[in-house]
């Protein structure tokens, strides 16, 4: 496992440790939590810019291709 240094600011890190105390985990517990956490939600976002994205395409020789493509020019 890794060890990794960050800079927060002091009031910050007070709120984050209280934050891990009522919570009963360490500060690296509570951050990993929340990073877990955050990854997952952009990769619900992802998934669900699919979905959408498949919603909208036309099937059999449509426009999937196309779509597809504007997606990938917007990033």
């Amino acid at each position: 496992m890794a060890k990794v240094m960050v800079s927060i600011p002091d009031e910050l890190l007070a709120r984050f440790d209280e934050y891990a105390r009522t919570r009963g985990t360490t500060r690296s517990g509570l951050l990993r939590e929340l990073a877990e956490r955050e990854l997952a939600i952009e990769d619900e976002g992802r998934r669900q810019g699919i979905t959408r994205l498949l919603a909208t395409a036309e099937s059999h020789g449509g426009q999937s291709a196309q779509h597809v493509h504007d997606q990938r020019q917007r990033r």
